[in-house]
């Protein structure tokens, strides 16, 4: 369920009475998302997403989120774009909460992930790099190595001990061996199957930026190996991840430090998900809106990257 904010017809005349985009023919909530408040707006000039910004969005970053949106559609990305009211912002304030109104994309996210879908997300993904290169703001990564071990102190009083200490021990690694000097730039660090439109069988887009930060390209691509290259049984699939990366390379080839990092960032991306899915688990209440997911998934994928010696074994 993500309709955490209920809107009045009244409040939503008044919303639209800023933009030239006609009146409202219908306003529907959507269940899918864990993050914001998300509709469907159809107006009597087509059809757009309406997103109210929940407490769990720092509004000190939306100008960061959407001038990104602009910025990669501008280029050519497939991608929502905001809309913008006549006083020429795309932020507004909607039942209280900060809002935005972006375009509607067409198409369906994979419930089942083939390597075709694979191919085409390296692909994407790569163009999303090099279309992000010339964007002027800048987000640091909150959830990124430093940013780990709040959420494991936050959590570790939830979990057997030999969790804790397996844990306590991946910290204590990454925290001395994370890559300093990767190419870097403007990352989605949230690819997953959801966040990918397709249609025809094509990538028609790419959605839900409100991760989106700076930090190492290739680490973002480790995310997307985790997310899209595993079975549901935790098996990693090895023609899955060659066409990801294959995909990838071929549109923005990978350096040699990148490709030796690859297997640290993939381990890395498997922990940030696994301690931010536990500290969820923690202390989300049972009968809250948002559904839980369970942190045991990364943890498969994070003991099978630390046995993986090179990108070969990954496929490439």
């Amino acid at each position: 369920m993500a309709v955490y904010t209920e809107v009045s017809d009244s409040e939503l005349e008044a919303f639209l009475a800023d933009y030239d985009i006609g009146c409202a023919v219908s306003f529907k909530g959507i269940a899918e998302g864990v993050e914001n408040t998300n509709y469907v707006l159809t107006t009597e000039r087509g059809q757009y997403m309406v997103t109210l910004y929940e407490k769990r969005v720092d509004p000190r970053d939306l100008p960061f989120f959407l001038g990104l949106m602009d910025h990669l559609a501008e280029r050519g990305i497939n991608c929502p774009r905001p809309i913008h009211a006549r006083d020429g912002n795309a932020l507004r304030t909607l039942a209280g909460k900060p809002a935005a109104i972006t375009s509607f994309l067409q198409g369906m996210w994979p419930r089942r992930m083939t390597v075709h879908h694979c191919g085409a997300v390296g692909e994407a993904l790569a163009g999303f790099h090099l279309a992000g290169r010339d964007f002027a703001l800048e987000r640091p990564n909150a959830l990124s190595v430093a940013g780990w071990r709040p959420l494991f102190e936050g959590s570790r009083r939830h979990i057997a001990p030999e969790l804790d200490r397996e844990l306590a021990g991946e910290l204590e690694f990454f925290e001395e061996n994370w890559p300093t000097a990767l190419p870097a730039g403007v990352i989605h660090a949230d690819l997953f199957n959801d966040n990918v439109f397709f249609l025809h069988e094509r990538l028609s887009g790419i959605i839900d930026f409100y991760f989106a930060c700076n930090d190492f390209l290739s680490y973002d691509l480790a995310i997307c190996l985790n997310a899209w290259c595993f079975e549901p049984d935790n098996a990693f699939n090895a023609t899955k991840a060659r066409a990801l990366l294959q995909a990838y390379d071929k549109v923005r080839p990978l350096g040699d430090d990148e490709r030796q990092a690859m297997p640290i960032l993939a381990r890395g991306s498997a922990l940030r998900f696994m301690l931010t899915r536990l500290y969820d688990w923690a202390h989300t209440p049972p009968d809250a809106l948002v559904k839980r997911k369970d942190p045991k998934e990364y943890l498969a994928k994070l003991r099978f990257h630390r046995s993986v010696g090179s990108l070969a074994d990954y496929g490439l």
